[in-house]
């Protein structure tokens, strides 16, 4: 089995700083121009199928990868991004920070995510990696993929969730940086074993994307 976990193209709330989560933002014009260029970079690889959010910024980045090919796509909300609550669409970073917590309260996200407190109908990263493993252990506990190549589409926390059951060290979440809108981590598993082949890949200039979520 091969997997491709691709985060999203870019969205407007990306470029303005604003929390997304579950809210189904789509990709503006510099994200499906993102996908389309990873896209070209992936034009190669034989998928046999797709599993994706269900959220609309995914479900885009999925299909402009797949564009002209005859491959399967289903959804799978377990993939979908962590859910802020009440706080999705606020200003998260200095300069147009809205969040009803002390900023470096909220930087925990960031700086120590195994113990982010979200608001309080919100998700905790816990609660995200406790779904994401469910589909992680689904996804290779099934014989029909076995031999099969995999894009999977989804988002910048969730992929880092997903993530936990390959990397070995899992007390680092981010692994340095929260994936670039785009970004591919490719996944091989063998007799169950699976191994970071390559991490947080992208197939366009950087300088035609804004870092928007570092570790800082």
């Amino acid at each position: 089995m091969k997997l491709y976990l691709i985060r999203h193209g870019e969205t407007d709330w990306n470029v303005q700083g604003r929390m997304q989560g579950q809210t189904d933002i789509a990709l503006n014009q510099n994200g499906i121009d993102l996908a389309r260029v990873t896209a070209q970079g992936m034009a190669d690889i034989p998928f046999d199928l797709c599993i994706t959010s269900p959220l609309k910024r995914a479900r885009q980045t999925a299909e402009i990868i797949l564009e002209g090919k005859d491959v399967p796509v289903t959804e799978d909300a377990r993939i979908s991004e962590l859910c802020f609550g009440s706080w999705e669409g606020l200003g998260c970073r200095r300069e147009n920070y809205e969040v009803p917590v002390p900023i470096e309260q909220f930087r925990k996200f960031y700086t120590d995510p195994l113990h982010f407190v979200p608001a309080k109908d919100g998700e905790t990263i816990a609660a995200l990696c406790k779904r994401t493993e469910q589909f992680w252990k689904e996804l290779l506990g099934n014989e029909a993929y076995r031999d099969k190549t995999i894009l999977i589409a989804t988002h910048g926390c969730a992929v880092r969730a997903i993530l936990r059951n390959v990397y070995e060290d899992q007390t680092d979440y981010w692994h340095g940086r929260v994936p670039a809108n785009c970004a591919v981590n490719i996944v091989e598993v063998t007799d169950g074993k699976a191994i970071l082949k390559e991490a947080d890949k992208i197939y366009y200039d950087p300088a035609v994307a804004v870092d928007h979520f570092t570790r800082v």
